[in-house]
């Protein structure tokens, strides 16, 4: 099995193309489609790079998988799907997810039952794409629709953990929790084996080094400075809690939910042939 990563720096996403080395059969792990709010302009740099590796492997894309209905990014899974043919997968609890924003971007006919997507995954369904078999971990709290897939003795955690000098994710998006994800890691991840390969879904260097993907179980455990092996729940809820307070909003929050609440799929063009993503405004 070859892991190969791509980083994003404008939103410091990483992105994933697994593949078996002897049949070519692959699957995405969270795309990127480029969008600058300020003008309104969405292209295809970061799927671009994507797909040229795809191409220049000769790999048969299966599936393009969303680890959770990203909140700082827009998913280029629609644009995969169009060019390889590939189905898109999110985790079941993607209809919660739809039904909170549904309300939030004033669209009483959304559907929120799923259809946007090819494929729902149940906890620790087992989910084949060609020769690779790969398992649907829940990892909630992030989000409720947060799922780390598990690949052989690698694990693609999500916003779920981060590296050992960054920590975990935010737990303060509607039906988040703190409570939730420390137990998501510290039962479905820590219990893994030390040596298991963990790929995150973002990173955010601290001065002095370049990104990474990578860290392990073992290494998770002992040296993340936000949640280790030995971290009491009671102590690490109080401190994510208090953290999150003080966060801003992502920049392309609301951009990304209504996209990405709808697998990819942008909103249809309007009379005039523009298509319009909605911001909801409060305060006054």
């Amino acid at each position: 099995m070859h892991i190969e990563p791509f980083f994003d720096d404008r939103t410091s996403t990483l992105t994933y193309v697994v593949f078996d080395e002897a049949t070519r059969d692959a699957v995405v792990i969270d795309p990127v489609l480029d969008y600058e709010p300020g003008g309104g302009r969405l292209w295809t740099e970061s799927l671009e790079r994507v797909a040229s590796f795809i191409d220049g492997q000769q790999l048969k894309l299966h599936f393009v998988l969303e680890t959770h209905v990203h909140a700082d990014h827009l998913s280029g899974s629609q644009w995969l799907k169009k060019r390889f043919g590939a189905k898109v997968a999110v985790s079941q609890r993607i209809t919660e997810v739809q039904a909170t924003f549904k309300d939030v971007f004033g669209w009483p006919q959304f559907p929120t039952d799923g259809r946007h997507f090819d494929t729902l995954l149940a906890p620790d369904e087992v989910l084949q794409a060609g020769a690779l078999a790969l398992k649907a971990i829940p990892t909630p709290g992030h989000t409720p629709t947060c799922m780390s897939f598990q690949v052989g003795d690698a694990v693609f955690t999500g916003d779920a953990l981060f590296l050992d000098d960054v920590g975990v994710g935010r737990c303060d998006f509607p039906n988040g929790s703190a409570d939730t994800l420390y137990d998501a890691v510290t039962t479905r991840l820590f219990s893994l084996p030390d040596a298991t390969r963990l790929f995150v879904g973002h990173d955010y260097p601290p001065a002095g080094r370049t990104w990474k993907a990578q860290t392990s179980v073992g290494a998770a455990k002992e040296a993340n400075v936000q949640l280790k092996g030995s971290t009491a729940k009671a102590d690490f809820v109080s401190r994510r809690t208090a953290r999150d307070r003080t966060l801003s909003a992502p920049r392309l929050l609301y951009p990304s939910l209504q996209v990405n609440i709808a697998a990819g799929q942008l909103p249809e063009p309007e009379a005039n042939g523009r298509r319009y993503l909605r911001t909801p405004v409060t305060g006054l």
